[in-house]
């Protein structure tokens, strides 16, 4: 069976995450341990709330060097949510909070108006479809079953620029708003939406996450 460590900081939706794992057959290791990380094949840092709060819970836990070790060992991560957000070298939010650093971008707050002086409603909260990019390619990797159409639940106000248009293989539409929705760095990855939460489609990509 295989075997993803899920890392308990504090802030993550771990029973959901639990259950979507053993749902596609995998056993999930759920864990704050730095030497559980370290010895891991594949994890999974979920998470919710602030990003400040985040990585100040990571870092009291002797969290950070161990996921920073691992994603330079080439093993498989997947952010999703604000565990995404914080694959990122920096947030705006609650003032400026250093990232783990394992993807270069920055995250910033959804603009309260869109470009054409409309009120985007903050957080986003519902669900939303998928969009390919130009030359992206979802024939392999995490997105794979994907289909036209396909939406996932998404619930936050801040998002995830990448400084390279490269590590965005996914965004999602808020009004006019371009929201990058999965990003990918060789096997790290981030989801900004809850995959264990939206259903058959959500469960497709944890299992593609289970088995790559």
């Amino acid at each position: 069976m295989n075997e993803i460590v899920v890392i308990d900081y504090g802030v993550g939706n771990l029973l959901s995450v639990k259950r979507g794992l053993e749902y596609c057959g995998a056993k999930a290791i759920i864990t704050s341990k730095p030497e559980d990380i370290i010895n891991a094949t594949k994890i999974i840092l979920p998470g919710v709330g602030a990003f400040k709060n985040a990585m100040q819970s990571l870092e009291s836990l002797g969290l950070v060097k161990a996921i920073q070790e691992v994603a330079n060992r080439k093993i498989n991560l997947l952010g999703i949510c604000l565990g995404m957000q914080l694959l990122l070298d920096e947030s705006d939010e609650f003032g400026l909070t250093k990232g783990l650093g394992l993807i270069p971008g920055r995250v910033v707050a959804i603009p309260p108006k869109n470009n054409e002086g409309m009120t985007n409603k903050i957080p986003h909260i519902g669900w939303s479809e998928l969009i390919n990019p130009e030359e992206k390619h979802w024939n392999e990797g995490i997105l794979k079953t994907v289909e036209t159409g396909d939406s996932y639940y998404f619930i936050h106000s801040y998002m995830a620029l990448t400084n390279n248009n490269k590590y965005t293989i996914a965004y999602c539409l808020y009004g006019s708003e371009k929201i990058p929705a999965v990003i990918q760095r060789d096997r790290i990855i981030g989801c900004q939406f809850h995959p264990e939460k939206s259903g058959e489609v959500g469960l497709k990509i944890l299992r593609e996450f289970c088995e790559s």
